[in-house]
């Protein structure tokens, strides 16, 4: 019996994509009211423990796009990662092939079928001149606002009053994110693993036309990505760093992308 060759998996370099947030309307992502609250307001946002400045935390803005990435495709939640929490993962080889978010967000070591992941997101914090801005404003609490409302009784219309803290309209966060490239040996499979960087382009589409955080259906979290910058950083110390495609917002990056994915295919 002949035994099948081994796959050999390399790294061959990393897109690094890097952006601001800029918070079109209020932006709420919730922290803990314990640890995290300032003024004992009842839905506090998370802040830096040594700054206590708002911020975007990596995971709130992975989890969004895949989150939307997989109602886009229509993928079933058939994986519990506790409380009551579902997310899709393929359960075999070939339901994954044909899977573009366990190809671009990895499956869990636990399972039989388990794949790395090729996106790494990074916390996003305000900028200097966002900071400076927000100092100077009189807003309710250190850098944000409180936003009450009302919850009504559809009988009585007595109302019970609520506070959300959010960070201003305007705000703007510098962000960034990894996407690893991986070699399988042919540059048909090189190229198909530039190709999937769209996805990572799509889900951040996805995320604009949703929201970001909590009480979007109520009006926070509208956001929107601009000043993007992909660059490419390949060989053995990824020491070779370029400037690949740059957009003032993400339809021109998709744009600059896609073009230079046709030059490629070429």
């Amino acid at each position: 019996m002949t035994t099948p060759p081994e796959t050999i998996i390399q790294l061959q370099g990393r897109l690094l994509l890097t952006f601001t947030i800029v918070a079109k309307t209020g932006l709420h992502i919730g922290g803990s009211p314990g640890v995290l609250s300032i003024g004992n307001v009842d839905n506090p946002v998370i802040r830096d423990p040594l700054t206590r400045q708002p911020y975007i935390p990596g995971s709130s803005l992975r989890g969004k796009m895949r989150s939307q990435m997989e109602k886009q495709y229509g993928r079933p939640q058939n994986n519990s990662i506790g409380n009551q929490v579902k997310i899709h993962t393929c359960k075999n080889a070939d339901d994954y092939a044909s899977c573009n978010v366990c190809k671009t967000f990895g499956i869990p070591g636990e399972h039989a079928h388990s794949e790395t992941s090729r996106l790494i997101v990074r916390d996003a914090f305000l900028t200097e001149a966002s900071v400076e801005m927000l100092d100077k404003a009189r807003t309710d609490l250190p850098y944000t606002e409180v936003k009450w409302e009302a919850a009504i009784d559809r009988v009585t219309s007595a109302a019970t009053p609520r506070q959300q803290e959010r960070v201003p309209a305007g705000a703007i966060f510098e962000g960034a994110l990894v996407f690893s490239l991986y070699s399988r040996g042919s540059r048909e499979d090189d190229l198909s693993e530039l190709v999937l960087f769209s996805n990572v382009i799509e889900g951040l589409e996805l995320v604009e036309q949703d929201y970001l955080g909590g009480q979007g259906a109520r009006g926070s979290g509208q956001v929107e990505l601009k000043d993007l910058e992909l660059q490419l950083k390949r060989g053995k110390d990824y020491d070779q760093e370029r400037r690949i495609v740059t957009g003032v917002n993400l339809e021109a990056l998709r744009e600059g992308w896609e073009q230079l994915l046709g030059r490629m295919k070429k």
